[in-house]
């Protein structure tokens, strides 16, 4: 480890929800979601108030895109289907999805750091990666000066880790939220990162730490006390090294400013097994997330696609891909969902489904020039 590297993690708090709030400011300390479809935005009664939707009324089978911090301490979280978040928060503000906003926002919250700190990793439509190496002062004071500029830019709020490496600041972001500030260094790892459950960890996913529950091994501390030996044995020799070596606060990533990649994707695994009949509606709403936030990666790295790709894991773990190419390039949230619709098509979906994913390649500049992709729309699986 190269104890001179100064890597800091910066993620938007509740992004979507904050975004919102900026539109509606009177909502500010209500639990409120954001997702499903169909849904009204709000509107001005009468008295002068806002009349929202609320989740309890509900009907379908959507998923919440994000929710704020007073919808999550009542348990509701993003990726959770609106029917089970309705039955926990009946009572919460339900409004519909704007990814204009979220894509403007990401942009100038991302142009404020790069004004101060220039080497940025972007990570999403709310998260950056930032090599402070070259920077010589004191960290708390940088990371004040990150959240002053972002809400200077933004009128939002965001949390800062920073530490010796990718791994720890990630973790460390999340540690204070909303609007935390944590610095790690690694003799703070027996102390602030053991006692953390393993999910903690960016890359264990359901499937491993399944397996570790199983094994007995729930947070990172008795993962960092397992002997390698024997999460080779369980995992194989790649990915039971890297958990060792996770687990001990070990990565040496290094901030990646610019790449040509080969491929960009988006995938997500379910709460709960879906089934393509049963669960439709929320499947529908998750795939059409995913290809708009693969539309956003896009357009935030610049880049056009003339393949798209589905991926599905089903309940038995069974993996299946499926992918087309296109007579032009596309980038837009409706053309990759159309194109991916066409592969979902080629797929059995006759058992439930634990993951889904999309994935854009054949990537070229933007510069090249972008068509519309205007294949009919058949009636989808979901």
């Amino acid at each position: 480890m190269n104890s001179v590297r100064r890597i800091a993690h910066l993620d938007m708090d509740a992004f979507f929800a904050s975004v919102e709030l900026l539109r509606y400011p009177a909502l500010r300390g209500q639990a409120m979601v954001v997702g499903g479809r169909n849904i009204a935005p709000p509107v001005l009664a009468a008295d002068g108030g806002l009349q929202c939707a609320r989740l309890g009324d509900y009907v379908g089978r959507g998923v919440i895109t994000t929710s704020t911090y007073e919808a999550r301490a009542l348990g509701v979280f993003s990726g959770m289907g609106l029917m089970k978040a309705a039955a926990l928060a009946p009572d919460a503000i339900l409004l519909p999805a704007n990814f204009d906003a979220y894509r403007h926002y990401s942009r100038l919250f991302k142009e404020a750091v790069a004004s101060i700190a220039p080497k940025i990793e972007d990570r999403g439509i709310d998260e950056i990666y930032i090599d402070l190496g070259d920077i010589p002062e004191d960290s708390v004071a940088l990371a004040r000066r990150f959240k002053e500029a972002v809400f200077a830019a933004t009128g939002l709020r965001c949390s800062i880790g920073i530490s010796p490496n990718k791994l720890l600041s990630k973790i460390g972001s999340d540690l204070d939220k909303p609007d935390g500030l944590t610095v790690l260094k690694m003799d703070d790892i027996p102390q602030r990162i053991w006692p953390l459950a393993a999910r903690k960890i960016n890359g264990i996913g359901p499937k491993a730490a399944e397996k570790l529950n199983r094994l007995n091994i729930h947070t990172i501390g008795e993962l960092a006390a397992t002997p390698v030996e024997l999460l080779v044995r369980q995992f194989g020799r790649s990915t039971g090294s890297w958990l060792h070596q996770v687990a001990h606060g070990v990565d040496e990533r290094p901030v990646v400013t610019k790449s040509e990649p080969k491929s960009i994707s988006r995938e997500t695994t379910f709460e709960r097994d879906l089934h393509a009949r049963q669960d439709r509606a929320e499947l529908s709403e998750i795939f059409t997330m995913l290809c708009m936030r693969l539309a956003d990666d896009l357009a935030r790295k610049g880049y056009v696609c003339k393949t798209v790709g589905i991926k599905l894991r089903y309940a038995d773990f069974q993996v299946v891909t499926r992918d087309l190419t296109l007579p032009i390039a596309v980038s837009a949230g409706d053309q990759l969902r159309k194109a991916a619709g066409e592969c979902l098509k080629r797929v059995p979906l006759d058992q439930k489904i634990r993951l889904l994913g999309v994935r854009a390649s054949g990537l070229h500049p933007f510069s090249e020039g972008r068509q519309e992709y205007s294949a009919t729309q058949a009636q989808l699986p979901f």
